[in-house]
């Protein structure tokens, strides 16, 4: 065996000697500490520093569009898009800040420079892409859904509808014969139709299947196809993170984590 390196045979010495005591031993035993205090620090400041190297990518959402987005008991943006963000910042090899956007500015707030990415169930159409790009969808295409007071029949579609502002589902209204009734939050729409303002509320069916069934409150009539799928919007001309993005999604595609999202948040909805 060939000769041991002084501070190990130190050590040995220490812990071997019967007549070692505590005047002699501890001295050592501070300075080892001492040591390993240091290299700890040392590998926490490397991790954060290799962390501060990594690009900051602020996505703004609602939080107010469950279970898509939506703010947790305990304040924290949460929902399916918050998971999926969380992943593709990590796949992409950033860092993940999340901002609470009303929905209305959320698309001039995004030119604006406020934040980098919009997650927040944005569906693609032609309209929206004359402003931003979408990444590659991480949603198919959903049906909207009718949601009524019990017993309200399809004449009810002609009446007047409640529907958040600026939605794809306020632009299919247009010119439709109904009487479209504008909200902030889709919440907002669902809340006067319990109190009789508007006759029906058209949204995504799976943010008004929480209230289909309570409050006599229940599905009218079928569904419709409105606009495209769902995708994360960003600037024209933030190419390489719309690069690093789509990249992701393709990546949970094909591992099948995104559709596992998607059963475990969307229960019995298509995935990829």
């Amino acid at each position: 065996m060939g000769v041991q390196p002084a501070a190990f045979r130190d050590m040995g010495w220490l812990a071997n000697r019967e007549d070692r005591n505590l005047e002699t031993g501890l001295p050592f035993m501070r300075a080892m500490a001492r040591l390993g205090a240091g290299l700890l620090a040392a590998a926490i400041a490397a991790s954060a520093a290799w962390s501060q190297d990594k690009p900051l990518v602020r996505i703004g959402t609602e939080g107010a569009y469950e279970p898509y987005n939506f703010i947790a008991e305990n304040g924290r943006i949460d929902g399916f898009e918050r998971e999926l963000g969380d992943r593709l910042c990590a796949l992409a090899a950033v860092r993940c800040e999340w901002m609470k956007n009303d929905w209305e500015t959320i698309i001039p707030n995004l030119v604006a420079r406020r934040y980098d990415v919009i997650m927040a169930a944005m569906s693609v159409t032609e309209e929206r892409r004359r402003t931003l790009e979408f990444s590659q969808d991480y949603l198919p295409p959903s049906p909207s859904a009718w949601l009524g007071r019990k017993g309200a029949t399809a004449d009810a579609l002609k009446g007047r509808v409640g529907v958040q502002a600026q939605t794809v589902q306020a632009a299919y209204l247009e010119g439709s014969g109904a009487t479209p009734v504008a909200f902030p939050t889709a919440d907002a729409a669902v809340d006067a139709l319990r109190a009789g303002s508007v006759d029906v509320v058209l949204a995504d069916r799976e943010f008004l299947v929480k209230f289909a069934g309570h409050d006599n409150l229940e599905f009218v009539a079928g569904d419709v196809l409105i606009g495209g799928g769902i995708a994360a919007g960003l600037r024209r001309e933030d190419t390489e993170l719309r690069a690093r993005f789509d990249a992701a999604i393709s990546t949970l595609k094909q591992d099948g984590s995104l559709n596992a999202m998607i059963d475990k948040w969307f229960p019995g909805a298509k995935g990829f």
